[in-house]
């Protein structure tokens, strides 16, 4: 007589065959962790299962096997499975195609979330047209002849400008004298050297004594033109 489906023997029997593969005790108590079964339960179930020629078992030293009984299962024949692999084949293609149309509705969704909203639209419209009359505002004072740096501002500009720039010059002339002095005789490579003590030169940082000597140079003859 089987047993109860909702019985430790007959939730044991129903996941053997369900599974129909080679499965030890622990497997069968791993897998039934939802039904609050014990492993010693689950054991008596399966030797009763085993005794009873519900389901099969093989022992391997100490440790035994269990798998549902074969003879339950109907064989299908050469035809029948040429059928099944052609339909697992079409099923297979049905799925590349749910795949990729998955994966293409998925790169719209990202591609509608990255833009931005009606509402985002309307701000960044708003801010940019308060951007936009801002400089159109500074543009009609410059064609209409309006002085925005008035002369005495722009005198002690080009003047602090002139000063900085001669600091720089001297300064830089006199950290070439002493570092030519410093490594004229000295064994160790110059750049080496350098490195150890972290000096910087303009150009390690991007900058560049002609490039701002060019722009007061530039400057001085535009002045000269007008």
């Amino acid at each position: 007589m089987p047993p109860k489906h909702d019985s430790a023997e007959g939730i044991v029997l129903g996941f053997v065959n369900e599974q129909n593969r080679p499965l030890n005790s622990q497997n069968v108590a791993d897998a039934l962790q939802k039904y609050n079964l014990k492993k010693s339960a689950i054991q008596k179930a399966l030797d009763t299962l085993a005794d009873s020629g519900q389901i099969s078992f093989k022992e391997y030293g100490k440790q035994k096997i269990y798998l549902a009984r074969q003879d339950q299962f109907k064989i299908p024949s050469n035809p029948e499975l040429d059928q099944m692999k052609k339909e697992n084949c079409q099923l297979q293609e049905q799925i590349d195609v749910q795949k990729k149309a998955r994966t293409e509705i998925e790169a719209e969704i990202r591609s509608l979330q990255s833009n931005l909203t009606l509402e985002e639209i309307r701000s960044k419209q708003s801010m940019l047209q308060t951007e936009v009359n801002e400089m159109e505002a500074k543009l009609k004072k410059l064609r209409d002849g309006v002085i925005l740096v008035k002369p005495e501002e722009k005198k002690v500009i080009e003047q602090t400008f002139s000063e900085k720039m001669n600091h720089w010059r001297k300064r830089k002339r006199i950290f070439k004298d002493l570092w030519d002095a410093i490594t004229e005789n000295s064994p160790k490579d110059a750049k080496e050297f350098k490195e150890e003590l972290g000096l910087e030169y303009d150009e390690d940082v991007g900058v560049s004594l002609q490039s701002y000597s060019e722009l007061m140079n530039a400057n001085k003859k535009r002045r000269t033109a007008q």
